[in-house]
């Protein structure tokens, strides 16, 4: 294991969490959901339910991969999230607000009802999915920051034995004051968290589709305009994100000096390059497209939602592969193209590396503990008998 096999070894492994954290989105996606396909109290209680029971696995995604990002590529963690922490603190907060919205919405002594922390879920249900779509595409767009790794060394020789905060001598920083708001300033930020947004509501509506199952929710016949509508609104703005990454400059590294440079068709270059990434990332729209047709024209087809995840976690891994393999800097900088991140530059040592490669050694066992966890709490079909005689939020 070479070092330089470690980091794109991580740089997949993160890049899967990613993909990970956009499908468990569904949760996002159904409760966005909960007042145009609950038209009573008990329905809408059934579709907080049922995205209740998965919320914490898209909340422990996120943290996940924070910390693997954390310990594969500090610099970037430092950068981005230290940099860019309205951004954050503002996705952070609407996920907060989710966790005091399903714990607290049916406890006694709610003065404030239950409708306005389903509300809150709404809330939680637009900002989650839209924020975290535009801070993806800033791989792609670039962010307004400066790295100065020589800080470093000042540091140590102006004040070898002082623990005063100079911030004259940090290494990264925020060009502007907006700390990573301007990102919303991009309108291809925007496209792309769109983007996710209704891919969200398409996967939420699947997962309502095969979980819930009432007399009194004739629930396939209440997605298919949802369904269709957030499918035609996904393919124009993913289609015109890909079209304008595929043809635009992209940031491109000189291997041997580690200079980064734009270079015309980067990404399209790098799907030729990597022609087996342009394999797989067609056999994931294709699951994605699949599962979506099927489940409008079929009402007893209830695994488009697993079709339609699979072809997510695909497709969304290989877009973030393009930011990162092959010569290219997969966090750039609009403010100094130089101080542009990539797996080079921004990873931990190649000790830290190989060590964390042999704790993933684990990661099988966790995904073998999930699914049994998953096919457990779904074990039963969700109805208002069931939430009315067990836990329920």
């Amino acid at each position: 294991m070479t070092y330089i096999f470690l980091q794109h070894y991580w740089c997949f492994v993160v890049a899967l969490l990613a993909a990970l954290l956009v499908f468990l989105m569904f949760v996002q996606g159904a409760n966005t959901l909960i007042f145009s396909l609950g038209r009573t109290a008990d329905e809408r209680r059934l579709v907080v339910n049922a995205t209740g029971r998965k919320w914490e696995f898209t909340f422990t995604t996120l943290v996940t991969f924070g910390g693997a990002f954390f310990a594969s590529y500090p610099l970037f963690y430092s950068t981005s999230f230290g940099g860019a922490y309205w951004l954050w603190m503002v996705i952070l907060f609407s996920f907060v607000l989710q966790a005091i919205s399903y714990e607290f919405q049916n406890k006694m002594g709610n003065l404030l009802g239950a409708k306005t922390f389903q509300w809150l879920l709404v809330l939680n249900g637009i900002l989650g999915p839209l924020l975290l779509g535009g801070a993806v595409a800033t791989f792609f767009t670039g962010s307004n920051f400066i790295v100065d790794k020589g800080n470093i060394v000042d540091s140590q020789i102006l004040n070898p034995q002082s623990s005063i905060f100079n911030p004259q001598l940090i290494i990264s920083r925020w060009a502007n004051a907006s700390h990573g708001l301007d990102a919303l300033l991009n309108p291809w930020n925007l496209v792309m968290g769109f983007a996710v947004f209704f891919l969200a509501r398409i996967l939420g509506c699947l997962y309502i589709h095969k979980q819930v199952e009432d007399k009194a929710f004739d629930n396939h016949n209440r997605i298919v305009q949802p369904l269709l509508r957030s499918t035609i609104l996904f393919l124009g703005f993913f289609l015109a994100f890909v079209a304008h990454i595929l043809t635009c400059e992209g940031y491109a590294v000189e291997p041997q000096t580690g200079v980064v440079f734009m270079e015309p068709y980067k990404y399209l270059h790098n799907l030729l390059d990597m022609w087996p990434l342009l394999v797989v990332l067609l056999i994931g729209v294709v699951f994605v497209l699949f599962g979506i047709l099927w489940s409008l024209t079929h009402k007893a087809y209830k695994r488009g939602f697993w079709v339609v995840g699979f072809g997510t976690v695909v497709t969304v891994t290989v877009l973030l592969l393009l930011t990162a393999w092959n010569d290219t800097a997969y966090y750039p900088s609009t403010a100094d193209l130089q101080s542009s991140l990539t797996m080079q530059n921004s990873s931990s040592s190649e000790f830290t590396l190989r060590t964390m490669f042999y704790v993933s050694l684990l990661i099988p066992f966790v995904l073998a503990y999930i699914v049994y966890a998953w096919r457990a709490i779904d074990k039963k079909e969700l109805t208002i008998d069931e939430i009315n005689a067990d836990h329920a939020y």
